[in-house]
């Protein structure tokens, strides 16, 4: 195992690092035993993009860094880091220079954006009783309501942070699409991942949270990444 890379994994809106549970359980049931999962803030791209700056100088060695919805703008803005050595999206934002999520979201408005609504502290919530049919409709109801109940939520204005330099232009990548996603419009996914020119693209049918009802699939495309990066 200790020429494995280190597997970073980088949350998006409404969740933490537990999110990625099941794909930590798969990657470690594989030999991993050098994953980590940033914890961010979500109050601003830079925030994030530091917080996982901090980790990534933290390993020492290569790192194979994956973010999943909202993670994968942070990816890009972080990932430029020398040891990371490859970028994997998982049903994930993936901006140029000057964008930001909010922009992308606004060329194809997702299925459950009326589904998400601001509160008076200026922070973004999915509606508790519309979480799971907007975020995890391929999740058993009783673990969609633990995520509806202990989403976390971003700064509204997080959304309209603009990614500066894209890591993705000068790292390899790998995306995963999710077809039934209504969080961020699958054509959305499709066309962030091709202007990327991927090694490699998956489409899973399934929702937004891909990383927690197939993590088999999500952990066979990190594997690819970690083999055609690693020696």
């Amino acid at each position: 195992m200790t020429d494995k890379p280190t597997i970073v994994l980088v949350h998006g809106f409404w969740g933490g690092a537990a999110h990625w549970a099941n794909v930590i359980v798969e990657l470690n049931k594989r030999g991993y035993d050098k994953i980590r999962a940033v914890e961010n803030p979500l109050t601003s791209l830079a925030d994030d993009a530091e917080r996982t700056r901090k980790m990534l100088r933290q390993v020492d060695g290569p790192v194979v860094l994956v973010g999943h919805s909202y993670g994968g703008a942070v990816i890009t803005e972080a990932g430029d880091l020398p040891n990371v050595t490859a970028l994997v999206y998982i049903a994930a934002f993936a901006p140029d220079a000057g964008e930001s999520p909010g922009q992308i979201s606004q060329e194809h408005p997702p299925a459950a954006f009326d589904n998400i609504a601001p509160d008076s502290d200026g922070y973004l919530w999915i509606k508790q009783d519309k979480f799971h049919e907007s975020f995890a409709q391929d999740l058993a109801p009783d673990e969609a309501l633990v995520m509806a109940v202990t989403q976390k939520a971003p700064v509204g204005s997080t959304f309209g942070d603009n990614v500066t330099a894209p890591a993705w232009r000068n790292k390899p990548v790998w995306y995963q699409v999710s077809t039934q996603d209504r969080m961020i419009h699958p054509d959305n996914e499709r066309r962030m991942a091709e202007r990327m020119n991927p090694r490699k693209v998956i489409e899973l049918d399934a929702s937004h949270a891909s990383l927690a009802s197939q993590p088999q699939a999500v952990v066979d495309l990190i594997e690819e990444a970690v083999r055609e990066t690693s020696g």
